[in-house]
């Protein structure tokens, strides 16, 4: 079976082909196009710029794809594509893109919903090698799922089968992330650049509060945590690269207390096998560290999975994996007028 999957939920244009046999996948075209550069520029993702350069890249990644693959189009048995949520004219160029691709192949088209790809990145556990074989989970899963749009707790008791068991209420970690670095004048995107600077810094050093970390229910709230960061920026007289190390530093944990509080709790309340984390923030070695560490000391049975670093960030390979997922399971499979892209798509 040989899976073509599209990914242009954000600001990156992502095409892989995988080629799937008996639980093993052969990676046989991933590439993913980056706008970070561009964007950076503004301090954020701009809509109708990612939306542009979506539409100029696409067709090249596509052929460079069939390239890659060294394989005929008609080759292909599955389209799959991220039909939300995310930036919804970002989505539509992609969805666009993969219904053409169906029609014109005659071939099934499969929508995904893009936090179900970062937490489907899991499952492929090398990168480069001829024959991967794909992570036989055990169930049920606890997922923490971060990035710069998306902060969620998700309980899994099968494959294909989620409940959010809380989620943001304002910011989403990432973006919480990004609104510091920028208070601080490193740049954009804020993630690597506040673990950079974090790694030098006293994570003591500055007491940040810890939003909702003793509530009774598994949401978060960061954007309290943010202005607490504005307010001790905007207190202090002169601001050199040791004190930003340790506000980075010192936020960092904060949020990350957060995180790993509200995760060990659901885990230990559903008895889980497994914790997953999936979406760009998963990158940061500090937060696997800590959460490793939390189920070492509270779960010491339960197992605990980051993806490769290469399928933190969006990506399409991860989306081949859950559409994989869909077919083995006869879920989702429709002809390609029936999938539309929705940037409040709901994950269930």
């Amino acid at each position: 079976m040989i899976i073509l999957s599209i990914e242009t939920s954000c600001d990156e244009t992502a095409v892989a082909i995988v080629e799937f046999k008996k639980g093993s996948a052969k990676v046989l075209a991933n590439i993913v196009s980056s706008q970070v550069k561009m964007h950076s520029n503004f301090g954020g993702v701009v809509p109708s710029l990612a939306s542009r350069m979506h539409l100029k890249n696409i067709t090249p990644i596509l052929k460079k794809a069939f390239q890659n693959a060294k394989i005929n189009k008609k080759k292909i048995d599955f389209v799959a594509v991220t039909n939300g949520p995310g930036l919804i004219p970002a989505l539509m160029v992609g969805v666009g893109a993969a219904k053409a691709l169906a029609y014109g192949l005659e071939k099934p088209l499969i929508g995904i919903h893009h936090i179900e790809g970062h937490i489907y990145a899991n499952w492929l556990k090398k990168l480069n090698a001829e024959n991967n074989k794909l992570w036989e989970a055990e169930f049920p899963i606890i997922c923490l799922t971060v990035s710069g749009g998306h902060t969620q707790i998700i309980l899994m008791k099968k494959d294909l089968n989620y409940k959010v068991l809380g989620e943001t209420l304002d910011d989403a970690v990432g973006e919480a992330f990004d609104k510091v670095a920028k208070l601080l004048e490193l740049g954009y995107p804020g993630g690597p650049v506040i673990e950079k600077m974090a790694k030098e810094g006293d994570e003591e050093k500055i007491k940040f509060p810890r939003p909702m970390m003793n509530s009774m229910d598994y949401n978060f709230s960061f954007s309290g945590l943010k202005t607490a960061v504005l307010y001790e920026v905007k207190a202090r007289k002169e601001i050199d690269n040791q004190y930003k190390q340790d506000v980075a530093a010192s936020f960092q944990r904060a949020a990350f207390d957060v995180l790993v509080s509200k995760t060990i709790k659901a885990a230990e309340k559903h008895k889980v096998k497994n914790i997953v984390l999936g979406g760009g923030v998963s990158a940061n070695k500090k937060l696997q560290k800590l959460l490793a560490g939390a189920i070492k000391s509270n779960l010491s049975a339960c197992g605990f999975s980051f993806p490769v670093s290469r399928l933190t960030s969006d990506n399409a390979l991860m989306i081949a994996i859950a559409a994989y997922h869909h077919v083995e399971k006869n879920k989702g499979i429709k002809d390609w007028k029936s999938v539309q892209a929705d940037a409040n798509l709901k994950l269930k």
